[in-house]
């Protein structure tokens, strides 16, 4: 599970209380009588800090010195404050985790597995076929649309589709582009696909991006922007496929 960084500097602040408490034990309970009983053993050493931390206190092994019973306040202090904190920040990860998975948008669990993927961005009709192929040939991809209700209608076919802005950089840096196989972008509205190439390929500068086009004019304005994008226009193929089979 990949958490925030802010939950990991948490964790191992934890680790930290607990290694410091660990090894003051054993320390000051295995070189001295600091405790009314000795530490012979990291396993004691460990019992008496995870029992201390967590407040249990059975009382079978008590500090019986002012060194001790420092180091015992010291330990009790510093292990609530991050306990306490280390908590508070995997639960609001966890919860919002859980809200960007009701709202249709990508988790940061998910995001880890984005690797070698095809990203299918607009959902009209040739990403649609695509999309499909795919899942009858058990590819991995994943699509993505500005439209929650399409998205969740096609996560209700099997689908793995996200909701997100596809004019903001800051959405889809979260679908690791660079690290795609193949990008396919398929949208009607010119206006959004001219300026989300521009996104695509600021992102995933040596990924192969190809976008479906549906007019001459649309495929002009495309290979003004980059020649490195590869233009598919369905309408020509087809004319050039009919117009061959009337030749022959």
């Amino acid at each position: 599970m990949r958490l925030s960084a802010k939950a990991l500097v948490y964790f191992l602040a934890l680790l930290t209380v607990f290694l410091f408490g660990v090894g003051g034990t054993y320390i000051l309970g295995h070189y001295g009588s600091n405790f009314n009983q000795p530490i012979t053993s990291f396993i004691d050493a460990a019992y008496f800090t995870i029992i201390t931390i967590s407040t249990v206190g059975y009382g079978d092994i008590v500090p019986i010195t002012a060194i001790a019973k420092i180091f015992v306040m010291i330990l009790i202090i510093s292990g609530l404050s991050v306990f306490l904190s280390a908590v508070t920040v995997l639960s609001s990860d966890l919860m919002g985790n859980r809200v960007e998975k009701l709202s249709g948008r990508i988790t940061n669990i998910e995001r880890r597995f984005l690797k070698d993927h095809i990203v299918l961005i607009g959902t009209d009709t040739v990403n649609m076929q695509i999309a499909k192929t795919l899942k009858d040939s058990g590819k991995k991809f994943t699509m993505i649309t500005s439209d929650k209700t399409v998205a969740d209608r096609l996560r209700e076919m099997g689908y793995r589709s996200y909701v997100a802005d596809e004019t903001s950089e800051a959405d889809m840096s979260k679908f690791e582009l660079s690290k795609a196989k193949s990008i396919i972008i398929d949208m009607r509205d010119k206006s959004k696909m001219v300026y989300l190439l521009l996104i695509v390929r600021t992102l995933a500068k040596e990924a192969k991006i190809t976008t479906i086009v549906h007019s001459s004019e649309e495929e002009r304005n495309v290979t003004s922007l980059n020649s490195k994008i590869s233009i598919m226009n369905p309408a020509n193929i087809a004319s050039q496929i009919l117009t061959k089979k009337m030749e022959e």
